[in-house]
């Protein structure tokens, strides 16, 4: 592969070194301005975040509440995840392939055409005819809107490359939980709004807010300027060979392709929740309550954010994931044993509080073990991987939910057999597949804090951080003496200036 031509990272022989204002990717360093920009990109695409998450979370209450399938919801959940577990990759060599200012216009302008494309459908046809699943305007309408949403996945991978370009190494995991915080803001806002919007101005309405919402978020995007270096591609960058290269990249550390096989089965238990979680809530509160609740919980993300950004991840990120992982499997289990509100509520929260910190992790963990300059097709590969599972879990869960659990734990025989451990109530079939969900989810953290590969990633993290480290004390020492040999300069020839 040709050599990158990017000057920063290569200076001329002869004359005077170019400043080591760039890092070893051809990235400027991280300053004050810089943490500004990071800002005020990180309110752009919590806003972004908040307008797909509301019209997603208000076209499933939508959905459920016309229909009363949890099939319908199924669906149309997996399909969500399906489209991300399809482009993931894709939208990660985007990501490197061009500059990550002009990939959120893009992704913006993008979820805004689809948007309108759906509101056309809802506006020109039929009530009856878009609610009705059995026929295809009801999955036109439901794709245009999860495409939408989709493409605005492109601003994730975006954001997280931004931190390894705007964040100083010893903050990223500071900065992530500070992601995290701001998504537990996007995540209060759209729960609370898209239940209020689907229960008091319907489907309609909320198309409206989220169309006025794009446009906003496009018209401050356009006013924010991200310093960045020219995108250099080499030769041979086609797009087999650049997806290959985040392949290369991902095998390149050891112990990290086990990281995202383990993401990847722990996200077969989050299919669980995308298919059952709004079904079983909207059993037990109306669609408005429900949206509260959801807002309410949501501050679980904006405590453990911050947590997180106050006190990072401590010296060993992965092993911090991997307990917290078995301890959100210990919440699933418990939080529908009996179908009382305050259960499920406070379950919620407290699942809520410590997923920043999961997602931060592994976060922390790429930026710190993988090189810059492929870290978009890494978290992008990471996506696409990841994301599969929860598709599979949902397509197979939502029809086993509506068509035999549910039923069985409506008979005798269901309640004599399981009526000790889950009471009584009408969703005792959807908290049957959430106990073994959480279950499933503490036996797979456990069992990977045993397994080589997680002592091969664990050291390849720590010798980055130390290599890093290292690389920055030798950085301040040489700057120091370029201060003193430009003192003793001056002291000695003051008129050679």
């Amino acid at each position: 592969m040709p050599q990158d031509t990017n000057p920063a990272a290569n200076p001329p022989t002869g004359g005077t070194a170019v400043p080591q204002d760039k890092d070893d990717a051809g990235f400027p360093a991280p300053g004050a301005r810089s943490h500004r920009t990071f800002l005020h990109v990180l309110v752009n695409t919590a806003v972004a975040n908040v307008t797909t998450s509301f019209l997603w979370f208000a076209l499933t209450f939508w959905v459920y509440l016309e229909t009363h399938s949890v099939l319908a919801t199924g669906l149309v959940g997996g399909a969500y995840m399906l489209l991300v577990a399809v482009f993931g990759l894709f939208f990660g060599v985007l990501v490197d392939r061009y500059r990550k200012h002009a990939v959120m216009i893009g992704s913006s302008l993008a979820s805004l055409a689809f948007f309108a494309l759906a509101g056309l459908m809802f506006w020109i046809l039929p009530g009856e005819l878009l609610l009705d699943i059995s026929r295809p305007w009801f999955w036109a309408f439901a794709v245009l809107l999860l495409v939408g949403a989709v493409v605005e996945q492109l601003r994730n991978i975006a954001l997280s490359t931004t931190v390894t370009l705007l964040v100083p190494p010893d903050r990223r995991a500071q900065a992530n939980g500070l992601v995290g915080s701001v998504q537990g803001i996007a995540f209060l806002v759209t729960s609370v709004f898209s239940g209020l919007s689907i229960g008091l101005l319907g489907m309609g309405g909320t198309l409206v807010i989220a169309l006025l919402a794009m446009l906003g978020v496009l018209a401050h995007l356009l006013a924010i300027r991200v310093p960045e270096p020219r995108v250099v591609r080499a030769e041979d960058s086609t797009g087999l060979a650049e997806l290959r290269q985040g392949v290369a990249a991902v095998r390149a550390t050891q112990g990290l392709a086990a990281l995202i096989v383990f993401t990847t089965f722990n996200n077969l238990t989050g299919g669980v929740y995308m298919a059952l979680m709004d079904p079983y809530g909207l059993t037990l509160f109306p669609v408005e309550v429900w949206g509260i609740v959801l807002g309410v919980t949501a501050t679980g993300f904006i405590i453990g954010g911050g947590l997180v950004a106050k006190f990072g991840l401590g010296r060993k990120p992965l092993r911090t994931m991997l307990i917290l992982v078995a301890c959100t499997g210990v919440l699933g289990a418990v939080f529908t044993l009996r179908e009382w509100w305050w259960l499920y509520a406070v379950g919620i929260w407290l699942f809520m509080i410590l997923m920043p910190a999961v997602e931060a992790a592994e976060q922390t963990i790429i930026q710190q073990v993988v090189p810059a300059k492929t870290q978009g097709r890494v978290f992008g590969l990471a996506m696409t991987v990841e994301s599969a599972a929860t598709p599979v879990t949902a397509f197979v869960i939502a029809p086993l939910a509506e068509f035999w659990i549910i039923p069985y734990m409506k008979t005798s025989e269901g309640n004599q057999t399981w009526g000790w451990l889950l009471g009584t109530g009408d969703a005792r079939g959807m908290a049957l597949v959430f106990v073994i969900s959480g279950l499933a989810s503490v036996a797979l953290a456990l069992a990977a804090l045993g397994t080589r590969q997680y002592r091969q990633l664990s050291g390849s993290y720590e010798e980055a951080a130390r290599q890093e480290r290292a690389q920055a004390a030798d950085e301040v020492d040489d700057a120091d003496g370029a201060e003193d040999v430009e003192t003793a300069d001056g002291g000695a020839a003051p008129g050679a200036r």
